[in-house]
């Protein structure tokens, strides 16, 4: 057995079952070893003969210790560079209690809404304050980054405007040359495969003629200028032009949001909410909109609705819109959002409450009143004389160097643009910090203090006209924690209304919920990682450099390709990267016609969506009855497509979770006809050390580090999803305007921030380098062990729709309900499996009706025997609405999750008793019993009736 005895070692921490538990469980499976197992799952034309190449396992003690030491070669300077990072002050009460708190960041996407009503109530709170701060009428539960969410509203507007106009759209899209450099990257980027035509110019230049659909501003500039675009937005409303605006939300406290001056889309970042820059992220990104865009508002929307009794329940509105159902109709793939950082950041505006809040603007703007005033007394001329954190100063070149000599030497980072110099001051800025500054400008005028405008500065440096006055953050939830006690219980209650993986196993097939280890997170909140702003001189990240090289390298290994791009920061953003990649090569080849993608009828939504915004053209391959894809048709697709082929996207393991013995063939196939091979990542917790992306001659894949490699998924993000490629893709890997990265041949970012988000990079850098190569394969090995443990014992209760050709499924297995569809529905069984304290598997997908389950390999026999005495049970409650001895309608699984208010109530409502209901089984009495905190919520009410923030505070009392 290769599971290392050890006691010290982490992979002994992080695999579930104990090698006594592994002689049970390969007995219960039927057969004489893991290795049997092992080799009877995995095709052994595709095997890895060689061990993957990663340094040898390190204790948990010796990598902190060894991390110390890479995190030292950072370089913490004060930082003032701005352009949508600010340093910021976490507050203590939300580091604690949220941002390091498995209760939190354990917890999966929020589809069962039952047992997410903490974290819904938290997201929703995030809502409510974009919408309050950005006078718009309805927003998102966040986004990846400012970039992607000015992408997502450009694309939405250009889909808006051409709803009718297929065959010559109107494609011009004007954006101020005063936007953000890497949102003007990331646009570009998006819209070239869109044919978009994005046109950036001074706003005074802009032509607002038949041809264009939208336009984008950002308020404050970019240099920090706020000026008045009312006149122009009037004039685009008047033309049915679109109009987005980037805003900064703390400067939306004391300026007038864009929603009062016509705006029909606000973005931007949260970041400077209480988020650590992370040298790029996790950040959660905005999307505010007219409410008239509800129905193609990208990202996940949090909705008020009812539950079973009539009470007050949170939950996913408007899902229908999604990617997942409406797969190449989709007009955004966003998947993944940043739901821990969006937590954090409303928590942020909880905590400080609308006075905190603006009392933080005006010191801020106060601050940079001073130091405008002192670099003006210097002789210095300002870009403009209405800003609000940003003082931007003309400078000739020789000044410039001397200012930038002198910042570094007092290590300070300032922005240098060709005519001047940016300085961003924030919330941690002190009027020490600014007398240092303006220390460091007088640099040029050889002087070595200067004193601080001693005159007054103004209320807000910006026109009365173009002031606030307008309330925002009226609700009590912004009101009510401004002391630590109420902060804390708030939080507390919020995260006791959650299962996450602190109360027991998540079974979501292809979602792979394993364990987030302590000492993998830990160092995501040292300073020397928490606190870089990406656009740092290089020499200050020489750490992270070396973290990047590193996983790089140990990636491509991984996947046996040759290259790897860690930009992608979510798995979605790594399809669309990875398809950029392909498209770009065939370009680069003068095959300008080869835009069809081939999927399977089975692939993942985001599949597809992921296609069409890469500008390809879907088709669609079926699958056979064994649930593998039909060579023959495939066959007969890349022929009749040959001319066009572009790539094939799968999924290996397959969707289905089989080891799908053609794939060799199939890439083949494709390959033959001139296409690539796409495949996607999100089943690689069974390939890794076992087989590779490179072995099935796949040419590029993504990696869903939030899956595999150990990244948690908060409540639905953050995520991140690196591709890997071959030697054919390396040159065209994703470059940025702000840092050097990519291959030379390098496509447009795809993310606002050179490596995504770097900072949680640092989890499965160390999963990686505590596991080594024998405990990275070993957890490929116990995931298949686990999966087909589970598949053994219910077997006999339920059909387990695919295996492969020796009888074995992969790292998860679909479980057929459709034979019960007379009696019961596949999500009864998801609410029923509440009440045994259990999150529910996958929900009908890839098959509808059926359930997928996927155990990880960081779960032992003893949790994974409690799931499976629970669907046993199950079954047998199913049998008895069957046999007519439980009632058809009125029974456990309709009624299903039971609130503990009807376990106490002095009437009991069913025709069952109290302990079927809430304690069917033995193990629910040890303290392991989770109350969802609704019954049954209504999805179709909350979709009739959309409310989108935080509704008054009597509703919760009802």
């Amino acid at each position: 057995m290769s599971k290392t005895a050890f006691f010290d070692q982490f992979a002994n921490r992080h695999i579930g079952p104990s090698p006594a538990e592994v002689s049970q469980m390969i007995k219960t499976i039927g057969v004489k070893s893991l290795d049997q197992l092992i080799d009877e799952t995995v095709p052994a034309d595709i095997r890895r003969q060689d061990a993957i190449k990663v340094p040898a396992a390190q204790t948990e003690h010796a990598y902190l210790s060894s991390l110390q030491q890479l995190a030292a070669k950072n370089k913490v300077y004060k930082t003032y560079i701005g352009l949508g990072y600010y340093p910021t002050i976490t507050p203590s009460v939300i580091a604690r209690n949220i941002f390091q708190n498995p209760g939190w960041y354990t917890q999966y996407t929020p589809y069962q809404a039952e047992i997410a009503q903490g974290r819904l109530e938290a997201l929703l709170n995030f809502q409510t304050m974009v919408s309050d701060l950005t006078g718009m009428e309805i927003a998102n539960a966040s986004l990846l980054d400012e970039g992607t969410s000015a992408a997502e509203a450009m694309a939405l507007f250009f889909a808006q405007k051409n709803k009718r106009n297929k065959k010559e759209p109107i494609n011009v899209f004007l954006v101020s040359d005063q936007v953000l450099p890497q949102t003007i990257a990331v646009l570009q980027a998006r819209a070239e495969p869109l044919g978009i035509e994005v046109q950036v110019k001074p706003v005074a230049d802009f032509e607002l003629s038949e041809q264009v659909f939208g336009l984008m501003l950002q308020y404050p500039a970019a240099n920090g200028a706020v000026e008045d675009y009312r006149a122009l937005t009037a004039e685009a409303n008047a033309k049915e032009i679109y109009v987005t605006v980037a805003a900064d939300l703390l400067a939306l406290t004391v300026l007038m949001p864009p929603g009062e001056w016509g705006a029909d889309a606000v973005v931007g970042n949260t970041q400077r909410f209480g988020v650590p820059m992370g040298y790029g992220g996790p950040h959660a990104a905005y999307f505010a909109c007219r409410e008239e865009y509800k129905r193609s508002l990208p990202g996940r929307i949090i909705g008020v609705s009812v539950d079973q009794r009539g009470k007050p329940a949170l939950r996913m509105a408007l899902q229908t819109r999604e990617q997942h159902i409406r797969r190449e109709k989709a007009t955004s793939n966003i998947c993944t959002a940043q739901a821990l950082l969006a937590i954090m950041a409303g928590m942020y505006a909880a905590w400080h409450g609308p006075k905190g809040l603006r009392a933080i603007a005006e010191r801020v703007n106060t601050l940079a009143q001073l130091l405008g005033q002192s670099a003006k007394q210097l002789g210095y001329e300002l870009a403009s004389e209405h800003y609000f954190d940003t003082v931007t100063i003309k400078a000739d070149h020789e000044s410039r160097d001397a200012i930038r000599r002198a910042a570094l030497s007092a290590e300070l980072n300032f922005h240098y643009t060709d005519t001047g110099v940016q300085i961003s001051l924030d919330e941690t800025t002190t009027r020490e910090d600014v007398e240092q500054i303006a220390g460091i400008l007088a640099v040029d005028f050889e002087q070595d203090t200067i004193a601080l405008a001693t005159e007054e500065p103004a209320a807000i440096s910006v026109p009365e006209n173009l002031q606030r006055s307008t309330d925002y953050l009226t609700h009590p939830v912004f009101n009510t924690y401004q002391t630590e006690t109420e902060m804390m219980r708030y939080i507390k209650r919020l995260e006791n209304r959650d299962l996450s993986l602190t109360h027991s196993m998540i079974p979501l097939g292809s979602c792979t919920m394993k364990l987030n280890a302590a000492t993998e997170l830990m160092p995501v909140s040292w300073p020397e990682f928490a606190n870089l702003h990406p656009f740092v001189p290089k020499d200050q990240a020489a750490g992270y450099y070396q973290m990047f090289t590193e996983l790089e390298a140990w990636l491509s290994d991984i996947t046996g390709f040759t290259a790897c791009s860690l930009q992608p920061n979510s798995g979605a953003q790594g399809e669309y990267t990875g398809l950029l990649t392909i498209r770009a090569y065939h370009l680069s080849r003068g095959d300008v016609n080869r835009n069809v993608a081939i999927i399977p009828d089975s692939a993942h939504g985001t599949n597809p969506a992921s296609a069409v915004m890469a500008g390809m053209k879907v088709v669609v391959v079926k699958c056979d009855e064994e649930g593998n894809i039909d060579i023959p048709d495939l066959r007969e697709k890349a022929e009749a497509n040959a001319a066009d082929l572009s790539c094939l996207m799968v999924t290996y393991p397959s969707t289905h979770g089989v080891f799908e013995t053609g794939i060799k063939e199939i890439c083949q196939i494709i390959h033959d006809f001139g296409g690539l091979v796409y495949m996607d990542g999100a089943n690689m917790n069974a390939q890794v050390g076992l087989t590779s992306p490179g072995l099935i001659k796949a040419d590029v894949c993504h990696l869903n580090l939030h899956k595999t490699f150990a990244i948690p998924h908060g409540g639905g993000g953050p995520g991140m999803g690196p591709i890997c490629v071959n030697d054919k893709l390396a040159p065209f890997l994703p470059k940025h305007p702000m840092v050097e990265t990519g291959g030379e041949q390098g496509i447009l970012p795809v993310s606002a921030a050179p490596w995504g988000s770097a900072s949680i990079l640092l989890i499965s850098y160390a999963y990686i380098k505590m596991l080594g190569p024998d405990g990275l394969t070993d957890a490929s090995r116990y995931a298949i062990l686990n999966a087909n443990y589970i598949k053994a014992r219910l077997q006999e209760h339920y059909s387990v729709l695919f295996t492969g050709e020796k009888g074995h499924t992969a790292h998860e297995l679909i479980i057929d309900l459709r034979a019960f569809k007379d009696f019961i529905s596949a999500a009864d069984v998801a609410k029923r499996l509440i009440d045994y304290s259990f999150h529910a598997p996958t929900l009908s997908w890839p098959v509808a009706g059926t359930i997928m389950i996927e155990p990880t390999e960081s779960e032992s026999m003893a949790e994974l025997d409690r799931f499976c005495d629970a669907m046993i049970a199950i079954r047998k409650e199913i049998d008895e609405i069957a046999a007519g001895e439980a009632d058809a309608t009125n029974n456990v699984l309709h009624n299903a999750p039971h609130v503990l208010e009807w376990m106490t109530a002095d009437e009991w409502p069913f025709p069952y008793s109290r302990q079927k209901a809430a304690w069917p089984l033995p193990y629910l009495h040890d303290g392991r019993k989770f109350w969802a905190s609704v019954a049954r919520v209504d999805n179709g009410y909350g979709d009739r009736n959309l409310v989108c923030t935080c509704p008054p505070i009597e509703s919760y009392a009802e």
